[in-house]
Parts: structure tokens; sequence; C-alpha cells
């Protein structure tokens, strides 16, 4: 069985409730078991135990939560992070809202921890998902499809390096 963690901030429900879709994605992968932590409420022994790790914001002032990127620079060493399958998701208000730049953030903090980060790109055609996805408010529900493909890809290609 293969563990994947989604740890994430969430302020308003939207990241946690496409943290959620991604999940979703991820389980329907056989032999996946994939879940969903507050970075308050982490559980780190099944966080450790994790083949793949995705980290997700919410974007403010074209980054991550303060609280949450704090949390991340505390936190990565203790969660054993180097050698793993490593992603990024970020949420914003409106298009061109910083969410790339959330996301940039994150990845670098993956890379300096060792993780190896995960770009589908075009490998498997659209949606082309770069860096992570994105999710615009306010209609997240148009969101689902793009965070369960994402979360797919992710554990597929995490259950490929995990053998």
């Amino acid at each position: 069985m293969i563990k994947i963690s989604i740890i994430y901030d969430s302020k308003t429900g939207n990241t946690q409730a496409v943290a959620k879709y991604m999940a979703d994605g991820m389980n329907e992968t056989k032999d996946v078991d994939a879940r969903i932590f507050h970075y308050s409420d982490v559980d780190e022994e099944f966080v450790k135990q994790s083949q793949g790790i995705v980290f997700g914001s919410p974007t403010y002032m074209a980054g991550p939560t303060a609280d949450f990127y704090t949390w991340l620079e505390k936190s990565g060493k203790k969660l054993n992070l180097a050698g793993k399958m490593g992603g990024v998701f970020a949420t914003e208000q409106y298009i061109h809202g910083g969410a790339d730049l959330t996301m940039n953030s994150l990845l670098i903090h993956l890379l300096i921890y060792g993780m190896m980060v995960y770009s589908g790109g075009r490998a498997f055609g659209k949606p082309v998902i770069h860096l992570g996805p994105v999710e615009v408010s306010p209609e997240i529900e148009k969101f689902e499809e793009l965070f369960k493909i994402y979360g797919r890809r992710f554990a597929q290609q995490t259950m490929k390096i995990s053998k």
C-alpha cells in the first residue's frame, strides 16, 4: 500500500475542499491510501511513512499564508521529506492572483528538503498541469475534475518510483 499525504492551510474552506477532491482522485488508484491534513493537525507518523506528499495553500499577497510557510520551514526536516515525491497546489480569489508565485515558493522548500518534485507537464496531454493545479474562487465545483486528475496522476507517478 502506497501512502500519500496532502497537507494544506485553508482560510475560507476552498483549499480544504480541493484537497479532498485531490485525495478522491488519488484514492481511485489501486493500493493508494491518500489522506488530507490541515497543517495544524498533521498525523506525523502517517506523513513520515508516506511516499508522496502534496502541499497546498491559499494565495495571500501573492504567496502562501504566513502561518503555513512558517510551519513548513519548521516541520520539513522532522517529517523526513528527503527522497519523497512532492507536489503543490494553490487557491486564489481571482485569476492572476499570484497562485503561480505561491506554488513556486512552496516548490523551493520541497527542493531544499530534498524532495523529488512532480510535474506531469505536457506528458499526459490536457489538462496540462505544469506546477500544480489552481482553484479560482468562487466557482469551486468547476475545479473538481482538475484536482482529481492531478491526484490520479500524482498517485500513479508515486507508485512508479516507490517500486
